[in-house]
């Protein structure tokens, strides 16, 4: 088995876009929730949301006028924006299109809904007979592995690129399916992340399922209260995250920074039994989920010292931090510290675990917490569990800082747990 680490990272978040920005970003507990006017227009019943903060500027320094022509989905646009810097970020070559194929790495860049507003201009084209006119780039925009295809193409990568799709875990799993063909010796590097659109057509089906807040409107930044009794929903958010897996040998041969390590993980479903369902998990998978991490990454509950959670501001939050005492047997003052991303830049979908990882390898290299806002009125249930000081509800420096687990949790009943290490 080889070791593998992380040498590059990218993000586009609704609290920054690019890592110095975030990492600024996470250390000042800076909100990206904003109100929406488009969503009141559209009688929405949430009118908060977080949407990165895109420029030219920023667009410009990675595509050409002619590729940002063909990359109208946002989640697209995200997605290769996170996966460019973060290969960028590693010191890796940006080589032409004249240039040998890069056997040796590969890509796993998942998605949920990323062209969605690509498909909505083609089916009113149908449907006015304008066939024609819906032009070449329609079903390289819309087809599943869009993302991870144009990141192949733009780097040249010759090993294998695909997309996964595991509605909010999506973006944990992929992190674990590039960290395992990397340590079965089957690539040499690996670019990783997760992506997703923003806007009301991805948003109006939890609308209208009043999944997401209809509270603090007039609040933005109150608005998402992971771990919380006065959580009302969580707050949809979008965006997309990147990482640069390597095997160590290769990343020490050419003196690349390296941010943390990856020492194991898990992914399984709870087959939605006993309490899970299409929109419920199954308690006992996720207990399982993380126990299976524990082991694969040969370590004891004790040695994990903080946890970033899944926790969205849901009525699920609860049975969240009770799975964590029970698969880690720790509770109270004996529980490890834990926050959620979620606070600051809302539930991203399927782009969540990808930036909540980068969010969690920062927090390790730089050796602080971030906090978790809008829960000083914690949830009764979660009271009873853990010591309130183990929730950081603001930034905590912590330089011993050494393991951190990050879960993800999906529609579906599905879960990934994914181990950071600090890199010795």
């Amino acid at each position: 088995m080889k070791r593998v680490v992380i040498t590059g990272m990218g993000v586009v978040a609704p609290n920054a876009v690019g890592i110095s920005d975030f990492t600024a970003a996470l250390e000042n507990g800076s909100s990206g929730i904003r109100y929406i006017d488009e969503l009141e227009r559209l009688n929405f019943g949430c009118r908060v949301g977080g949407i990165p903060p895109l420029t030219d500027e920023i667009l410009s320094q990675y595509f050409t006028e002619l590729q940002l022509k063909i990359m109208q989905g946002s989640g697209l646009l995200y997605g290769a924006l996170a996966g460019m810097e973060a290969w960028r970020n590693s010191g890796l070559p940006i080589v032409e299109k004249e240039a040998e194929t890069d056997w040796d790495s590969g890509c796993v860049f998942g998605g949920g809904h990323c062209g969605i507003e690509v498909v909505r201009d083609g089916i009113y084209k149908v449907d006015d007979g304008n066939v024609k006119k819906i032009g070449s780039s329609l079903v390289q925009q819309t087809m599943e592995s869009a993302i991870s295809a144009y990141l192949g193409g733009m780097l040249g990568l010759g090993n294998q690129v695909s997309s996964n799709s595991s509605a909010c875990s999506t973006g944990t799993e992929a992190i674990l399916m590039g960290y395992e063909r990397i340590a079965y010796g089957k690539a040499k590097r690996m670019l990783v992340g997760s992506c997703n659109s923003s806007g009301p057509y991805i948003w109006a089906g939890f609308d209208s399922m009043r999944v997401i807040t209809r509270r603090n409107n007039e609040n933005p930044q109150a608005a998402s209260r992971p771990m919380s009794a006065t959580a009302a929903g969580f707050v949809p958010g979008s965006g997309a995250g990147a990482m640069v897996l390597e095997t160590l040998e290769s990343a020490l041969e050419r003196g690349a920074t390296i941010y943390a390590e990856i020492i194991g993980g898990f992914i399984n479903s709870g087959g939605q039994r006993n309490g899970g369902s299409m929109t419920a998990p199954n308690v006992k998978g996720i207990e399982n989920c993380i126990r299976g991490a524990l082991r694969n990454a040969g370590i004891n509950a004790h040695q994990i010292d903080a946890i970033s959670g899944h926790l969205t501001s849901t009525m699920g939050d609860p049975g969240e931090i009770a799975a964590w005492t029970i698969a880690l047997d720790r509770s109270g003052l004996d529980f490890p510290f834990i926050n959620s991303l979620k606070s600051l830049i809302g539930h991203c979908l399927s782009a969540a675990g990808s930036i909540e990882s980068v969010a969690t390898v920062l927090q390790l290299y730089h050796g602080f917490l971030h906090p978790s806002v809008n829960c000083e009125d914690l949830h009764p249930e979660i009271a009873n569990l853990i010591d309130a000081t183990k929730i950081p509800m603001r930034t905590v420096v912590h330089p011993e800082l050494n393991i951190m687990a990050k879960a993800s949790f999906g529609f579906g009943d599905v879960n990934s747990c994914v181990i950071f290490q600090k890199f010795s």
